[in-house]
């Protein structure tokens, strides 16, 4: 059910009261009550709009159009958000800046017996965990933030971050893996503050690439906060440990919950649809029961006359807001629709699952080659992150070129999340979907191929690489599946494609343990054999899908043809 605005508290009556109004009795018999009723004061203060109550059903995820906010509380609404997902979004992923540190305040020595390997796989398993959690946890947060709103998801992250953070504080205190445990609520608080934050893009409609592209720049630069705290714990001859840097961390979930309780709004903003629905469809939930009524009953009075013309400038008056925040002239609607055509007949693969279920997608060879490549990559994305610093100190035996290596990747990866965005959207929608494809494969392979020489350029270029990869992977994965699956089943396919390649991710335990372990700390087998495997599955992706492309545009120039023969004509 959804909430709907009502005009005077008339309206108000007539829709609360109608859901249990008896079905018997005459249309008019029902109009004379009404007016009979009618309040000829409103007890009510004028800035009370029933239209609004959150509460209604106890479904607090009801939308609310961005017009009705004003301009500069949507600004201060977008920039706020932008700061929290700075501190809060991404942080795990600054692992590879945080692991040195813990590693010099003892984590894990008691259990390890001071064994550098045992530390070693611990700590890579604490970053393990925490980077499964956070693509698993985007299905239930999903759910969360429908039914009950981004506040609500807000909250919950605040919370989680304030265990986290005091988890990993006192975790040598504590009588159970207390680093492990607090990663993981950082890796779950994170989500939920990120991934409800989208709905803001629906604050700005025009702008809305713009705010998306600020959050995902912020997720990104997030995990820049660990290596800050490296920088300022060396400068400080590690005065400042862990325990003194979490308990500072605590004001961010504060914030947070301040912000969440008194600046960020309670529900999701209206897309762009439902707006548009808002014009076309009626405002009210049955704003013709009055008036017919009223034509039943031939007694049109002085207040229903003034009733409905209040009504229909309200009506209005809503059409010009939301006319205004789209900016939907007819030469920019058909402008649009022209490049938004253009762009889904370049990628070659637009609509090609969109009439199937969810089921027969996730059945389909789309979903299994993306989704196993995905796997690989994910899982080649996160054990270079955690195995940085042995992997060189292996390849170069040398722990001080290892450790320079490993600080220009810290100040890299936030970089080149930034960096990349303006360049994805242009290639993503420029480009044929069988290009991108071929383009992640060929940078994928390139990657692994100077991941193991024993060059310093080639590590070097391997990481610019790498930095400017990782976002444009994530993004043209969640592109493909918009083209290929459809908007109306995206969530399912996309949330599955992500949850399922974050569980297989556990796998890095086993990589790890082989680099450590069966291979004694040499790396390259290990690399060497994720690079054949994303060779080797992105290249069945890439053929199978360059396949269907020149299928598709067969069977459309068969039928242009036929039609164009005269078949098919009445």
């Amino acid at each position: 059910m959804s909430l709907q605005r009502v005009a005077s508290l008339e309206t108000f009556v007539n829709v609360s009261e109608g859901r249990n109004r008896s079905r018997q009795g005459s249309v008019s018999s029902i109009a004379a009550s009404e007016r009979a009723r009618k309040l000829t004061f409103n007890p009510l203060p004028e800035s009370w709009h029933p239209a609004f109550d959150e509460d209604q059903d106890g479904h607090l995820g009801q939308s609310r159009g961005a017009f009705e906010v004003p301009r500069w509380k949507r600004i201060l609404q977008v920039g706020v958000t932008v700061v929290l997902c700075l501190f809060a979004a991404g942080v795990v992923f600054g692992y590879a800046a945080l692991k040195p540190v813990l590693k010099k305040e003892g984590a894990y020595q008691e259990i390890c017996n001071g064994g550098d390997t045992c530390v070693e796989i611990h700590l890579n398993l604490m970053f393990t965990v925490a980077a499964v959690a956070t693509n698993v946890a985007a299905l239930p947060i999903g759910a969360i933030l429908d039914h009950y709103g981004p506040r609500v998801c807000g909250i919950i992250g605040a919370t989680l971050l304030t265990i986290g953070a005091l988890c990993m504080s006192f975790a040598k205190n504590l009588p159970f893996d207390a680093f492990l445990a607090g990663y993981l609520f950082l890796a779950l608080g994170g989500p939920f503050t990120y991934i409800s934050s989208f709905q803001l893009s629906n604050a700005f409609p025009r702008h809305s690439g713009l705010i998306l592209a600020l959050l995902t720049g912020a997720f990104d630069a997030s995990s820049a906060l660990f290596l800050v705290y490296r920088i300022i714990y060396g400068k400080s001859d590690g005065a400042f440990g862990h325990h003194k840097f979490f308990l500072a961390y605590l004001i961010v979930p504060v914030v947070i919950l301040f912000c969440q309780l008194t600046i960020l709004p309670r529900r999701s903003y209206k897309t762009v649809g439902e707006m548009i629905e808002e014009i076309e469809g009626p405002v009210f939930n049955d704003p013709s029961a009055v008036s017919d009524a009223v034509n039943v009953d031939d007694q049109v009075d002085e207040q229903t006359a003034l009733l409905r013309e209040e009504q229909r400038e309200h009506h209005e008056h809503v059409i010009h807001d939301i006319e205004e925040l789209l900016g939907t002239s007819r030469v920019d609607k058909d402008e649009q629709a022209q490049r938004e055509e253009a762009k889904n007949e370049r990628s070659g693969v637009w609509g090609v699952m969109h009439n199937h279920t969810a089921w027969e997608q996730i059945c389909s060879p789309w979903f299994v080659l993306v989704c196993l490549f995905t796997v690989v990559q994910m899982t080649r994305i996160n054990y270079f992150v955690a195995t940085i610093r042995p992997q060189y100190h292996a390849i170069f035996g040398s722990l001080d070129k290892a450790i320079e290596i490993n600080n220009f990747f810290d100040l890299a990866l936030p970089l080149g999340g930034i960096i990349s965005i303006p360049f994805i959207g242009v290639i993503l929608d420029h480009t044929s979907t069988v290009a991108v494809l071929t383009t992640l494969v060929t940078v994928a392979t390139t990657i692994g191929i100077l991941g193991v020489l024993p060059y310093t350029w080639a590590a070097y270029a391997n990481i610019c690489l790498f930095v400017l990869y990782r976002p444009f992977y994530y993004t043209a994965v969640s592109d493909y599946s918009a083209k290929v699956f459809g908007f109306r089943t995206f969530g399912t396919v996309y949330g599955t494609i992500i949850c399922l390649s974050g569980l297989l991710n556990f796998s890095q335990s086993a990589l790890d343990y082989l680099f450590h372990r069966t291979f004694n700390g040499d790396p390259v087998p290990v690399n060497l054999l994720l690079l054949t495997l994303g060779l080797v599955i992105g290249g069945c992706l890439v053929g199978y899908v360059a396949v269907q492309v020149r299928s598709l545009h067969r069977k459309r120039d068969a039928a242009v043809g036929y039609l164009g023969n005269g078949h098919g004509e009445y």
